[in-house]
């Protein structure tokens, strides 16, 4: 496994995650096999997990995904970089979002109990409300770690507009948004570059389009000729160009099988010149 420092003064990390949404939402396996999904990731040298108290099917549920990882980790002896996130609510399991800063205190407290810490490694806002000051949404988290509930704090779902405002209220390790094969929005927009520059851990999610679009990665552009050619699935293909694309650049593929995070933790062993990333991205979907 392959390991990177995690945001301008955060600690060493595995450069791919573990992204723990498929485990607590629909279609979700049986918690023993969760467990397992889990400890195979550690297994293959991951030591970064990413979370939401949002992962669950609705409010009746709520930090789900956090109890469930919580309960893998215990009795585990590696040091776990768990990172979760607050402002979005699941009424009836619909999606909202709520940056209100007396939410997120009373979501921070929750996911402090509910992973069972003093202090969570990294809070990240999960998207902006905009019914609510961004600086207001942000502020209420950097109160949080002034208090020591927060180690870093990070922001999900953003453009540079938004990074910029936060970096105005408090510092920023990371940057979580969407970026696939199909999505290659964090490029155009300069989100990637930006972070890139100031040294901000960037954490793509969805890294193969989610659940929906995964199974057809293998046969979109020249994707699944370009992966046979280099002997490796079309999964680890496009974990390993990310990773190749910058040293901030963090993937968090989700799982629901042990031996799919393992294959895909293999990721972290290429490395391509760039020519080689230049012929990669010469085979995805224009």
């Amino acid at each position: 496994m392959q390991y990177r420092q995690f945001g301008p003064e955060g600690p060493s990390l595995s450069a791919l995650g573990f992204g723990g949404m498929g485990l607590s939402i629909t279609g979700r396996p049986p918690e023993e096999a969760a467990i397992q999904t889990i400890h195979a990731a550690l297994d293959a040298g991951i030591n970064f997990i990413d979370t939401a108290n949002a992962y669950c099917l609705d409010d009746t549920e709520f930090n789900h995904n956090e109890r469930l990882i919580q309960k893998a980790l215990a009795g585990r002896s590696e040091r776990v970089f768990v990172a979760t996130k607050c402002a979005c609510v699941r009424p009836g399991g619909a999606w909202r979002v709520d940056g209100r800063p007396a939410q997120l205190r009373t979501a921070a407290h929750a996911s402090l109990k509910a992973l069972g810490v003093d202090c969570l490694d990294l809070l990240q806002l999960h998207a902006p409300d905009a019914r609510v000051p961004y600086e207001e949404s942000v502020g209420a988290l950097a109160k949080l770690r002034e208090e020591g509930k927060v180690k870093y704090i990070g922001i999900s779902n953003v453009t540079v507009s938004h990074i910029e405002q936060a970096r105005r209220v408090t510092p920023i390790a990371s940057v979580q948004n969407r970026w696939n094969a199909l999505d290659r929005t964090p490029e155009k927009s300069g989100v990637l570059s930006y972070c890139t520059k100031h040294s901000i851990a960037f954490i793509p999610y969805s890294p193969f389009g989610g659940t929906r679009e995964a199974p057809t990665l293998g046969v979109l552009g020249k994707i699944g000729a370009e992966s046979r050619r280099r002997r490796m699935s079309p999964y680890r293909l496009i974990l390993a160009w990310m990773l190749a694309k910058s040293p901030i650049v963090f993937p968090i593929p989700g799982a629901r099988r042990d031996e799919n995070i393992t294959e895909a933790a293999k990721a972290a062993d290429a490395s391509f010149t760039h020519a080689e990333i230049a012929a990669i991205e010469a085979a995805l979907p224009s």
